[in-house]
């Protein structure tokens, strides 16, 4: 199948500003190796809403939540279309709440067919407005594609509108959950809430740590992944940048975190899943430049591993 490139220059959902200049700065770490990859495959720009960052707040349980949704709608919408239109799609994003609408796109296409996710990040992403310290929604696409609220672990009180907002998140693009927690399988995960790790234990997520990987090998884990996803008719590979090394690569996310993957690892394992023939779309997720330490570091690497993948599938 040919790739199309879905372009989510939207960082609305994110606490720290910088993750909508991302894809620019992959597609200047391309330019700069002499790279035409940006050239060879067709695109789609997603409208986005930035400017609502200039909108005074008025929820600190879910940040621009009417914003975000709709955001999500129009990725839903875009991947959707990729999918009818005969493409592989590959949608590079700001944030990550950009996930709930490529995970809800792939669910309109396909929605009798069951979906696996593989979530390579050192954040679970499974929180709510009820449980969010932050309120960010780049921290809650799971739980809204799962309909996972979390009561049990509340600490917020979200006014009504947010309640009626996050619950049409939850049926984006598919009436009831789009993925269930038996098909979901973490990465990298290191970094995360009680309220999360509740979810995790809760329902038997499956983590492969750094740790594990490197004991057990890549090879292994993966095929214990690959196992575990039999019953899937398709699999989603969600790659947020945080889930490498900050100290050995770059800061250039917004939430970096130290003990992580190297870009080698990261395409070893989305290698394996593309093997399966079972991936059919695949997200790069919190580039953000204006924190990088090492110039553009982060979108040269994040590039590597796009412009590899991307010769695999």
């Amino acid at each position: 199948m040919a790739i199309q490139l879905i372009k989510n220059r939207s960082d609305i959902g994110a606490g720290t500003r910088g993750s909508d200049m991302g894809i620019d700065a992959m597609e200047i770490a391309a330019i700069n190796q002499s790279n035409d990859y940006f050239n060879r495959h067709p695109f789609l720009d997603v409208i986005t809403h930035n400017e609502s960052i200039y909108h005074k707040n008025t929820n600190n349980f879910a940040k621009r939540i009417e914003h975000v949704k709709e955001q999500c709608q129009r990725v839903c919408d875009a991947v959707k279309k990729s999918f009818h239109d005969g493409f592989f799609p590959i949608v590079l994003s700001g944030d990550h709440s950009s996930a709930l609408g490529t995970i809800s796109g792939i669910k309109a296409a396909f929605p009798e067919k069951i979906l696996g996710v593989i979530w390579i990040d050192a954040h679970a992403d499974l929180h709510s407005p009820f449980t969010s310290p932050s309120g960010n929604i780049h921290g809650m696409p799971l739980a809204a594609a799962m309909h996972i609220d979390n009561l049990s672990d509340k600490i917020n009180e979200p006014e009504i509108n947010t309640q009626n907002q996050w619950n049409q998140m939850k049926e984006m693009g598919f009436i009831g959950p789009k993925c269930i927690p038996e098909h979901l399988i973490y990465f990298g995960l290191r970094d995360y809430e009680n309220a999360e790790q509740n979810i995790i234990d809760q329902f038997s997520i499956k983590v492969f740590t750094i740790e594990e990987l490197r004991f057990r090998g890549i090879s292994v884990c993966i095929a214990d992944a690959i196992n575990k996803l039999h019953n899937c008719d398709h699999i989603y590979i969600s790659f947020d940048v945080d889930s490498m090394d900050c100290d050995r690569i770059s800061y250039g996310t917004g939430t970096p975190v130290p003990v992580g993957f190297t870009s080698e690892e990261v395409m070893r394992i989305m290698e394996h899943f593309v093997a399966t023939r079972k991936v059919s779309c695949i997200e790069f997720a919190e580039i953000n430049p204006l924190l990088d330490n090492k110039g553009n570091k982060m979108a040269e690497t994040a590039f590597q591993v796009l412009d590899f993948i991307s010769g695999k599938i």
